[in-house]
């Protein structure tokens, strides 16, 4: 099971829902409306992922997922949590400091930026559609998806930049 969440579902899952929703307008606000729903019919289910929320970053509002009591989290389409989304100091941090936090992670913000916190719960999970990166308009879902990471689909990252692509 460990392999399988490794190799073949993993983050890539949820990086091929993220870029579906930012080149179809109708599968985005399906995926707003019933994330559930959305992911399922992308072939993503599995334990860990019967009720899962979609959380849309904008300039006004970055979200950002932690499981205060647990590790809850949507397997199917980010595969394993990081070791840090299971430490206690990233469970506490993210609701008392969550801008600091972010800011070690590589993460800064406007000011006039909202930083909105979502607990992960055994019922409820989320996941956060970063901004779509400016100069992608002519992509294709594929190279998109290359462009949303794991920690992007957390909050706690942001999705690169076409200049960030690896070589």
């Amino acid at each position: 099971m460990v392999e399988a969440y490794q190799t073949r579902i993993g983050p890539r899952n949820g990086a091929r829902v993220v870029a579906k929703a930012w080149a179809d307008e109708e599968f985005a606000q399906w995926l707003r409306e019933d994330g559930a729903a959305a992911i399922a019919s992308c072939g993503f289910t599995g334990r860990q992922g019967d009720e899962i929320v979609a959380v849309e970053n904008t300039p006004a509002e970055h979200n950002m997922v932690v499981c205060t009591l647990c590790s809850c989290y949507p397997w199917p389409i980010l595969g394993l949590p990081p070791v840090w989304y299971k430490s206690p100091p990233y469970r506490s941090r993210a609701v008392f400091d969550p801008r600091g936090l972010l800011a070690e992670f590589g993460v800064t913000l406007p000011d006039s930026t909202r930083i909105r916190v979502w607990d992960s719960t055994a019922e409820v999970r989320y996941l956060v559609i970063p901004m779509r990166p400016a100069g992608t308009d002519d992509w294709t879902e594929d190279r998109l998806a290359d462009l949303v990471t794991r920690d992007s689909m957390i909050g706690t990252g942001l999705a690169l930049s076409p200049e960030e692509m690896p070589a």
